[in-house]
């Protein structure tokens, strides 16, 4: 069987979505917590129509300061009202140019937290079935978070990271580590290699871990993040894997 995933990106960021854009099959949009507005969430609606890419509602930590990297004090109720707040906003924008989510990404330190507290990931899968639950749930791969969307019946996906380094446990290098991010583009393209071919990634520790991939994440606030979408993408491409957009 030909493998397959879906290659996804964070936009509405404020950076050069349109040249990230022609290389991804599903982005995932901030709605106002961590950056992000209704005019850039309508710009950017509208250039993933122009390239018929999936969307999706990048809720965060309503923290603009710290770009949602920060985690703050949460409740699982905050939490929810937090995601159906921001994942409504996106959809109304969605709503005006006729077309509609796909899912739902958490963003930044609220992702993270999602991952390892179950009850908060409860919360927030809670919200997105409220919401709508045909919606695909994105969470880290093998974490709290997608456990708590299949455990309510929602679609989940499980997402691993182009140019993250990761964990003995499978969590992400926090980024108070200087090889948090990856930042050369062929140390980048061995991780993503290593992941279709294997299903496994190196930690930053050296150990082997194995890993879902149903989707792969490329951060859009990198200043080369074009240049690495086309470089991944054209990888991908070689090893026969079949890109395809969340849901379809």
């Amino acid at each position: 069987m030909q493998p397959c995933i879906d290659f996804n990106c964070d936009l509405g960021e404020g950076c050069d979505d349109a040249a990230v854009l022609p290389y991804i099959t599903s982005a995932n949009i901030a709605c106002g917590g961590h950056a992000g507005d209704a005019e850039s969430m309508r710009r950017t609606v509208a250039l993933c129509l122009q390239h018929g890419v999936a969307i999706g509602a990048h809720p965060s930590f309503e923290d603009r300061e710290h770009f949602g990297r920060r985690e703050l004090p949460l409740v699982p109720e905050a939490a929810r009202e937090l995601v159906l707040r921001q994942v409504s906003a996106l959809m109304e924008v969605a709503a005006t140019q006729g077309t509609r989510l796909t899912h739902v990404k958490p963003h930044g330190a609220l992702y993270n937290k999602a991952a390892r507290d179950r009850s908060i990931a409860d919360a927030i899968a809670q919200a997105v079935r409220d919401f709508n639950p045909t919606l695909i749930l994105v969470g880290l791969s093998g974490s709290a978070l997608p456990a708590a969307g299949a455990a309510i019946g929602l679609r989940v996906a499980h997402e691993v990271f182009a140019e993250r380094r990761y964990e003995a446990d499978g969590s992400l290098t926090s980024r108070s580590h200087s090889d948090a991010v990856i930042h050369d583009l062929d140390a980048s393209l061995a991780q993503v290699r290593s992941f279709v071919r294997e299903g496994a990634v190196t930690t930053r520790t050296g150990e082997r871990i194995h890993l879902r991939a149903d989707t792969l994440c490329l951060h859009g606030d990198r200043p080369d993040a074009a240049a690495f979408a086309r470089a991944l993408r054209a990888l991908l491409d070689a090893q026969g894997v079949a890109v395809h957009a969340l849901g379809a």
